[in-house]
């Protein structure tokens, strides 16, 4: 059972040293650090953590924003450490989903994040709503249906569906459906 620490600063002029140290100090065995936006989903460090962890582990960090930079990415991390039954702790708020306290702590954030996630998409729905009312919101442009003259003539010319999608840079069911509904006009 491992103890594996992660400390993360955003550009390559901060220093990591205040949170290997604070690491050091809470056990870690093996620490992962790295200088890349938290913005960044995919971050070769975090991933090498998440892969080198193994059951009966414990992930340490800082800071929360350290390790991920929204209240959904940080669950879907600690959801990930949950299946392996690898604990997780944060030490500034000491947050340690090992104890009933941190999985509390836990759970509320999780309620908190869906919380905010439908208060956006009521805003959003709310706004859109409002923009349609006085004119200014007409959804989309429909792209493929204005690249159907473009989708005939690369047809016309032997290229394949496949080929035209990547082409026009549209989906390959949109190709399929422009063709579609030029075939129930050709019909009626």
């Amino acid at each position: 059972m491992a103890i594996v620490g992660y400390a993360r600063v955003s550009t390559a002029d901060q220093s990591l040293d205040v949170q290997v140290g604070q690491l050091n100090a809470a056990g870690c065995e093996k620490i992962f650090s790295e200088k890349v936006s938290g913005s960044k989903l995919d971050r070769a460090q975090l991933n090498a953590l998440l892969g080198y962890v193994r059951e009966g582990d414990t992930v340490i960090c800082t800071k929360m924003d350290r390790i991920a930079r929204s209240t959904k990415h940080l669950l879907d991390i600690v959801d990930e450490l949950k299946q392996q039954n690898i604990a997780f702790k944060v030490l500034n708020i000491n947050l340690d989903t090992a104890t009933p306290t941190g999985k509390l702590m836990l759970t509320m954030l999780g309620a908190i994040a869906e919380f905010e996630r439908e208060l956006m998409l009521e805003r959003q729905r709310e706004g859109i709503e409002k923009a349609k009312a006085a004119g200014k919101y007409k959804g989309r442009k429909p792209t493929a249906r204005e690249k159907s003259q473009d989708i005939i003539r690369l047809l016309n010319q032997g290229m394949q569906k496949a080929q035209i999608a990547k082409e026009l840079g549209i989906g390959l069911s949109s190709v399929y459906r422009v063709l579609d509904e030029m075939q129930k006009k050709i019909l009626l």
